[in-house]
């Protein structure tokens, strides 16, 4: 079947089958006027025939976010186009439509728009067993990730590839853009012994790859126990430089507190304090991940001192917290085409935020959070300095030569300019 043919059928049903939000005038959607300027892995997929999945029987591992350049889900067009091939779905924390909170188990299911099982991957579950795969001779893998290393989409993957490597299946990724772009290499390296599902591969906090640029590497560098066969479907027309409003993509919400573009430059920037107990980074309000706040913190006085420190593309407004009496600090107001350095931000947030609530951070987290807390920033370096109150600068300082090296050794495995 032809790729226009697809395209057409999938139109004509698309709209009956859409879960709710996931419409054009849906709340989980944002619309550039203009033409896309990026082809997407899934776009080129079928542009190719499906000639990357002749034949095989298909496993999808999906959600709400893999859609494809006319924002048809990618579910609906691998449906359509391999018929009774395409035989399972999979999916990953906040399940296949997304809206499942951070932390929350997903049961399987069956898929409502497909008709398909739908294997959770976020459950009992987090890696496919061979009975999951058993009628799977090719797992394909199109989400969208958002360049930030604890983001669970990348464990995903990487537990997915070893899964196929140790059944003897084939893998492939279908790429998508880094919305926080290919340039951005910024953050604390991942200690050897802090490996967990929040921290699966050793890349840097912002690490500036692709899904597909990020499978490359990991086969490459043998961080994945036992690799499959791996094939990346590139994108066409994506750039490093690109900010995702250059793409002309729509986005779509790639978890409950992921709600516009945007929101991964935020996510980057207040993440790692937010494993932290009694701060607000926003979290329950309409711009998650947007603000720095703590207990009887004075937020003009944390505005002014932050602003004072020089960093470039990013404002700091006072706050006062609607969902926490009592705590302030500061809205972050990012400019998503700056090159600041979101993780120099990250550390000083945490350093003002823990100093000014007189450590209550600190002393109001659970050994289970300091341990989450530790698993994400990737060793207990920043812990131990809030704790001493050593300079944050001192962290950054340290992160230097293993983002140099990094930088060194991912550039085998890029695949755009």
């Amino acid at each position: 079947m032809n790729r226009r043919i697809i395209l057409q059928s999938a139109a004509a049903g698309v709209a009956s089958l859409l879960l709710p939000g996931c419409t054009g005038s849906g709340p989980l959607r944002q619309h550039y006027p203009r033409r896309p300027r990026v082809r997407l892995g899934i776009d080129q997929l079928v542009e190719s025939g499906f000639a990357a999945l002749d034949g095989q029987r298909v496993g999808f591992i999906t959600n709400q976010t893999s859609v494809d350049q006319s924002g048809i889900m990618s579910r609906v067009v691998l449906h359509r186009g391999l018929g009774a091939r395409l035989t399972a779905l999979f999916g990953p924390e906040h399940g296949l439509d997304t809206r499942a909170k951070a932390g929350d188990h997903v049961a399987n299911a069956q898929d409502p728009i497909t008709g398909l099982p739908a294997y959770s991957l976020y459950g009992e579950h987090r890696k496919p067993t061979p009975a999951m795969l058993k009628d799977v001779d090719v797992l394909v893998f199109d989400i969208q990730d958002i360049g930030v290393r604890s983001y669970t989409y990348i464990s995903t993957m990487i537990l997915a590839m070893e899964a196929c490597g140790e059944a003897g299946k084939a893998f492939i990724v279908l790429d998508r853009p880094n919305p926080l772009g290919g340039l951005r290499m910024q953050g604390p390296p991942l200690t050897p012994g802090f490996e967990s599902f929040v921290s699966q591969v050793p890349v840097p906090y912002l690490h500036g790859l692709t899904i597909g640029e990020l499978a490359r590497m990991a086969v490459a560098k043998g961080w994945v126990g036992k690799a499959p066969k791996l094939t990346v479907v590139q994108m066409e027309g994506w750039e490093r430089r690109m900010s995702w409003a250059e793409t002309g993509l729509n986005w779509v919400a790639t978890s409950p507190n992921i709600p516009t573009w945007e929101s991964p430059f935020y996510c980057a920037t207040t993440g790692i304090l937010g494993e932290l107990k009694q701060v607000d980074i926003g979290i329950g309000t309409a711009k998650p991940f947007h603000y720095a706040a703590g207990p009887g913190i004075d937020g003009r006085a944390l505005a002014r001192s932050l602003s004072q420190l020089g960093f470039e593309d990013i404002r700091f407004k006072p706050y006062e917290s609607q969902v926490k009496p009592g705590f302030g600090g500061v809205e972050l107001i990012i400019d998503p085409w700056g090159q600041t350095d979101l993780m120099a931000v990250a550390m000083a947030l945490c350093a003002e935020v823990v100093a000014r609530s007189a450590k209550a951070p600190l002393s109001g987290s659970t050994a289970s959070a300091r341990s989450l807390f530790n698993k994400v920033y990737g060793s207990e370096a920043l812990w131990a300095a809030l704790e001493t109150g050593t300079p944050w600068q001192d962290l950054v300082a340290d992160w230097q030569e293993p983002l140099r090296q990094f930088k060194a050794n991912r550039t085998p495995h890029l695949l755009y300019r």
